[in-house]
């Protein structure tokens, strides 16, 4: 796997090999994470991706590429090519605003996700807290972190109320608002799931912003709004967990100390009696 890993090409390499004719280019970086580029060739872009995670097996990477290729241009942009480390798209034009759009044209745009078919693996939360625990700082590792992870490990994860694709990434950073509509960007957690838990994955602002999310989502989807604000609830433990071990993990990766700030705040808000 290392070797594998060793011999992945270069950005040059890509740029030489699969698109020639192409340029890095200036640009607006909004909703592109640090291991993206844009290249352009005359007046078509494309936006060119690496792996940047690397402790996660290729197989991830290769998924999100699936993702795209199986998903409507009416939610995602299209993928033009995959090789092994990296993954180029076409570049969306539009704004990436910082905050989330109103609830009922986020609705809209879950709910036409959850409509597709799915992709063919699923979610599973428990073996990535675990992987967030076993790779933090051992420092970090509180008696309390261990306590709520034994809880969670020993109550399994919520029955799915509906099953369908989802992002599990939603925040204003990964939503382009392009002249035909919103599309979401960065489907590096994609696969099936409760289509509970990715309203409750949500990056919301407040409990109220949550609820008007849901009464939205509900009415679309012809659900009882109280039953599937319930639900939410229900995978709320399992989201913050998700949040805190993330934020540890990137800390532990990266040193930033944006992300262990962040930790820090998402333990505070599990910690604190709602």
């Amino acid at each position: 796997m290392q070797s594998s890993k060793n011999n992945r090409l270069t950005r040059d390499e890509v740029l030489s090999r699969y698109f020639p004719h192409y340029h890095p280019v200036a640009a607006n970086n909004s909703g592109l994470s640090g291991g993206s580029v844009i290249i352009e060739n005359a007046t078509h872009r494309l936006v060119l991706r690496c792996h940047h995670d690397p402790q996660a097996p290729e197989s991830h990477f290769l998924r999100q590429y699936r993702a795209l290729s199986r998903l409507p241009a009416t939610l995602v942009t299209r993928p033009r090519l995959y090789t092994p480390g990296w993954m180029a798209v076409d570049y969306l034009a539009g704004d990436v605003k910082s905050g989330l759009p109103e609830a009922d044209a986020l609705a809209g745009l879950l709910y036409h996700l959850h409509q597709q078919p799915c992709f063919g693996w699923r979610v599973t939360l428990l073996p990535l807290l675990e992987h967030y625990w076993q790779c933090c700082d051992p420092a970090r590792r509180t008696p309390d972190w261990l306590r709520r992870l034994k809880r969670l490990r020993r109550e399994g994860e919520p029955r799915p109320l509906r099953l369908g694709p989802l992002h599990m990434d939603v925040h204003s950073g990964n939503l382009v608002h392009t002249a035909s509509g919103l599309r979401l960007i960065d489907w590096e957690y994609a696969g099936d799931g409760d289509i509970a838990l990715e309203l409750a994955a949500v990056w919301v602002d407040d409990a109220l912003q949550h609820q008007q999310l849901i009464g939205a989502y509900a009415k679309r989807a012809h659900l009882d709004p109280r039953c599937l604000w319930r639900q939410v609830r229900l995978w709320h433990p399992w989201v913050m967990m998700l949040k805190a071990g993330w934020f540890e993990y990137r800390w532990q990766q990266t040193g930033e100390q944006q992300f262990i700030r962040l930790a820090d705040e998402t333990w505070r808000q599990l910690t604190t009696k709602r």
